[in-house]
């Protein structure tokens, strides 16, 4: 009984036996150090975090704040181009003119240069270039010219074109111009009326 019960303890594999004998006769296949795999553990980790970090930053939507900021700035940019040459709420538009205090509470209105082409004889091209200012008996009464404008030197235009550089000569020619240029301006602005027309520049060329 006692040598068949050795007999089985020697044909009964010891833990650890098998890997020793598979070492010592047919070696297996060598493991990759424990010291590379942690590396390429590590380096994995690393590429796939940085992929995530970067995919959620650009693919998660904007914060509702950012989003209204942007809408707010549009709205204030396209208000902004509405309201261009409009001056201050409950104000008028700037006057394209200038407007500035005479003595005895008179008002001098300076209209914008206004440049024609005159007839000549010869049919050479002549151009007048005159600067006007406008007397006013007060500054309501530039409040009817503002609006008028357009009417005012479309009337300019089609007086002026008809004069010869010979109609404005010499003072006899200046003084005709003046009043012509008076009578005109009140009818386009009546009941409104303007006290006197003064040329401050007049150019021939």
């Amino acid at each position: 009984m006692a040598k068949s019960k050795d007999k089985k303890d020697k044909e009964a594999p010891v833990d650890g036996d098998e890997n020793a004998v598979d070492g010592e006769g047919a070696p297996g296949k060598k493991k990759p150090p424990l010291k590379l795999l942690i590396i390429a553990g590590v380096g994995a980790l690393v590429v796939l975090g940085g992929g995530g970090a970067a995919a959620f930053m650009f693919l998660k939507p904007k914060p509702a704040a950012e989003g209204e900021a942007h809408a707010e700035k549009d709205k204030k940019a396209e208000k902004g181009k509405e309201e261009k040459g409009k001056g201050k709420e409950g104000e008028a538009p700037e006057s394209p003119a200038v407007i500035r205090p005479g003595p005895d509470g008179v008002v001098f209105y300076t209209m914008p240069d206004i440049v024609v082409n005159m007839q000549t004889p010869e049919g050479k091209a002549t151009f007048l270039k005159l600067r006007l200012t406008l007397e006013l008996p007060d500054e309501a009464v530039a409040g009817e010219l503002d609006p008028n404008l357009p009417r005012l030197q479309d009337m300019f235009q089609t007086f002026l074109r008809e004069l010869r550089p010979e109609d404005l000569s010499g003072s006899q020619g200046s003084y005709q111009l003046r009043m012509e240029i008076l009578r005109r301006v009140n009818l386009v602005i009546a009941p409104a009326k303007v006290n006197a027309v003064l040329i401050e520049e007049m150019l021939i060329n």
